[in-house]
């Protein structure tokens, strides 16, 4: 029997499947004088070498915030546009990453100026190879998002380790790239009463998915994964694609992309959407 990953069937689908401080104003007139002396007597290469330095001592600006323009309806977990925003749209999401093509699929979206989350385990984070793999998905402006720890099931577990498998995940991406996921997706888009208020404890914003078909042997292959994840019935306004860290996903992603693209969605920069203190 075929599967298709949609939100009525996602639980049993995935189960098969941051400048130097300035000089006091109170400080003596004769030190103030003194400093001027000195630096009248400094040769002008010398200056510009000190100005140079400063410059390099400046911290960057912080990013500046823009207002949300979509938010995640948990009735069916799409994308919905917040007042006049586009809503011919999809979300490109992977989890399981970052394995093995992770990286190499942030170079190609990033090359076709695609958008994407890329949900992440504890266990692809052992090694500082692997630390290296996420800062650059990080770097080349993919948000990150939580898979928990060790993929497990939540709703078998106890809540004190529901809490684990989340809470250590975030602690160990912050640790790494600085920030914690902001988005959360829970193993085989199976959440529990507890899981959910952990989730929006830690301020992440709770996602599933509308559709996805690459953990399915039909599909496992670029030229049929890519033909189905634009053509599928359930490709709607505002779908939320759920893809893996796999060779038949990585190897279907630029035909994915344009294929979606010639049908006239755009790609949701998901650092657009609303999170949870919004």
């Amino acid at each position: 029997m075929k599967y298709i990953a949609t939100l009525g069937l996602a639980g049993c689908l995935l189960l098969s499947a941051c400048s130097a401080d300035a000089d006091s104003e109170s400080s003596k007139d004769s030190e103030a004088v003194s400093g001027q002396a000195q630096e009248s007597e400094k040769k002008p290469e010398e200056k510009e070498v000190e100005e140079n330095s400063d410059v390099d001592k400046e911290e960057p600006a912080e990013q500046e915030r823009v207002d949300p323009l979509y938010e995640i309806n948990e009735a069916n977990w799409s994308v919905s546009p917040i007042g006049d925003a586009n809503s011919k749209v999809v979300l490109l999401t992977f989890d399981d990453a970052p394995d093995q093509h992770a990286v190499e699929m942030a170079h190609k979206l990033k090359e076709l100026d695609a958008k994407a989350i890329f949900f992440v385990n504890g266990h692809f984070l052992d090694t500082p190879e692997e630390e290296e793999k996420l800062k650059e998905i990080h770097d080349l402006g993919f948000p990150i998002g939580n898979h928990t720890f060790s993929h497990p099931s939540l709703p078998d577990l106890t809540e004190e380790e529901q809490r684990e498998e989340i809470v250590s995940l975030n602690d160990r991406v912050e640790e790494i790239i600085g920030e914690k996921p902001v988005f959360f997706r829970a193993p085989f888009g199976a959440n529990t009463d507890y899981s959910k208020q952990v989730v929006k404890d830690e301020g992440m914003v709770l996602m599933n998915w509308t559709y996805g078909y690459d953990w399915e042997a039909d599909y496992q292959n670029s030229a049929s994964l890519a033909d189905i994840m634009v053509n599928t019935e359930y490709l709607t306004n505002g779908a939320n694609l759920l893809m893996h860290d796999r060779t038949w996903t990585n190897e279907a992603l630029p035909a994915i992309v344009s294929g979606l693209r010639d049908k006239g969605y755009d790609l949701v920069d998901p650092l657009t959407i609303k999170g949870v203190s919004e």
